[in-house]
């Protein structure tokens, strides 16, 4: 018995080993440039404990530019084409679009249906469900949530007027991330789902909290979370689950309560929940087919929840580390600062007579270089991701991308490129005026992606961040305190550009 039991360990090696040879040796056999990879994690190795996305995409980067237009590497299992090249990553986002529109990113619909939203869909159900919220992020949709933005806005001035009277007092200083994240989080919470978060005035919040529990209380270790979002299909057939079910419980319940209510009292709001009825009602009984999703009529009540909830965590989280991180720069470059806030007054006295509008928002130019300065330091996310939805011949090459490869674009990387943006490390919004822009690659940068995926909710990321910034500039002057980080120490554990520790800033009142 003890023999037999050696005898299968020793074939369950052997049939390891081959399976290690014959997918980790991919790239070589193809006579692409790659990284060797370790057994089963691939080329992640310290991911999430000393590495994050961004430094394992950088040592690819800097090893492999210059010698092809991209390189092999492993995500766990996943093979990897690293996009390097630009004019490949037009190719994969704009011309040949319809051969790299998934991003092949973990969904389970069957057992947890918020993951079933517009990041996630593949195939028609992205394309249906693309189409059905495109009208809810035109420029008029815009400037009709304008008005509410401002008013969440004027509870952050307050909030942190307190705060910062507060720090005055016993010579402390303000945490700008978690007040950015309230502020965000409220407006989410308005436009989204038409309910008063409270998270300005009360830390605690309900909103607030589940929004905290996403980033900083995941359902799984890092290595684990890691691996269901770079290996998305095996993980849904291992029916893997990606959320704390509470948080999975809570946003359905919310959507449904606010749904319910708004139908018995015939309520209407105009905001993004309201369009996700619109479009429920076209046919109530639309059907799921098999484990997906069917868009060609309507959308079920956990469709709308799925919608509402990718709204909402991209919408808090990406807004406000923005804010944040540009609140950072400011602090370190007063020059900067004070010309944004002379710009900011100007405009308002000229166009609007000191009130902030929609029109005087959008001709503040020093404003969006210094919002788009702060987007290509501080990328967000790491990376964009696609899948070939069919073997691909690389322009230029005798290089085959076989169908179901995953491809990665280090935006991060190319965003810190001293060949894009001398000086990469330092802060220089001149870099985003008009001449500036032409005379770079126009794919050198890509903060909310390009082509028919690109972030549908840019207008509204925006949009939400100048107004919190314009409401701070105008009543509050930011510089360095004792406890401010320069550099930055970053997170590794969270996929998206966090500090480790928050961002402390002095904070003085105007």
């Amino acid at each position: 018995m003890v023999l037999l039991t050696l005898a299968l360990l020793g074939v369950a090696i052997g049939l390891l080993y081959k399976f290690y040879q014959n997918s980790f040796n991919y790239w070589n056999h193809r006579g692409v440039p790659f990284e060797r990879p370790l057994p089963f994690i691939g080329n992640m190795r310290g991911l999430g404990r000393k590495y994050h996305f961004r430094d394992i995409n950088g040592r690819l980067y800097k090893k492999f530019k210059g010698t092809a237009p991209f390189a092999g590497m492993f995500m766990f299992f996943k093979r990897v084409a690293f996009i390097i090249d630009l004019d490949l990553v037009k190719q994969v986002l704009i011309k040949d679009f319809k051969n790299f529109q998934d991003r092949g990113v973990f969904n389970n619909v069957r057992d947890e249906p918020l993951t079933g939203h517009l990041f996630t869909l593949e195939g028609e159900e992205w394309k249906a469900m693309r189409h059905k919220l495109t009208p809810v992020f035109t420029s008029g949709k815009m400037k009709h949530m304008f008005g509410t933005v401002v008013e969440v806005s004027d509870h952050l001035t307050s909030t942190m007027g307190k705060y910062a009277s507060a720090a005055a007092t016993d010579g402390g200083d303000v945490e700008i991330k978690e007040l950015c994240a309230r502020f965000t989080t409220d407006v989410i919470g308005t436009c989204a789902f038409g309910l008063e978060c409270n998270s300005l005035a009360d830390p605690n919040a309900e909103f607030r909290s589940k929004g905290r529990m996403l980033f900083e209380k995941p359902r799984h270790n890092q290595l684990v979370q890691s691996f269901i979002f770079t290996n998305g299909n095996l993980a849904k057939k291992m029916r893997l689950k990606a959320l704390p079910d509470d948080l999975h419980n809570f946003f359905i319940n919310a959507v449904r309560s606010t749904v319910d209510y708004r139908l018995k009292n015939n309520i209407k709001r105009n905001d993004f929940l309201d369009q996700l009825i619109q479009l429920r009602a076209e046919n109530q009984e639309e059907a799921r087919r098999g484990n997906g999703i069917d868009l060609s009529k309507g959308l079920t009540l956990e469709q709308m929840a799925a919608q509402a909830f990718v709204f909402f965590i991209a919408g808090f989280e990406t807004s406000s580390s923005t804010m944040a991180f540009c609140l950072y720069e400011l602090a370190l470059q007063q020059d900067v600062q004070q010309r944004l806030r002379d710009e900011i007054e100007n405009v308002l006295k000229d166009v609007s007579n000191g009130e902030l509008t929609y029109e005087a928002m959008n001709q503040m130019t020093y404003l969006e270089q210094v919002l788009l300065e702060t987007l290509r330091k501080h990328s967000i996310l790491p990376h964009l991701l696609r899948v070939a939805g069919e073997d691909y011949k690389v322009p230029g090459t005798d290089k085959i991308i076989e169908k179901g490869t995953t491809l990665l674009i280090p935006v991060h990387n190319i965003h810190r490129d001293p060949e894009y943006y001398p000086d990469p490390d330092r802060f220089d919004p001149s870099r985003f005026e008009p001449e500036a822009i032409k005379a770079r690659h126009p794919y050198a940068y890509l903060p909310f992606g390009d082509g028919p995926r690109n972030c549908i909710g840019e207008r509204f990321g925006k949009m939400q961040a100048k107004i919190g910034l314009i409401s701070l500039l105008r009543h509050f002057k930011f510089g360095v305190s004792d406890h401010t980080e320069i550099p930055l120490i970053l997170e590794t554990r969270s996929f998206t550009l966090s500090s480790k520790h928050g961002i402390h800033l002095k904070v003085e009142q105007i």
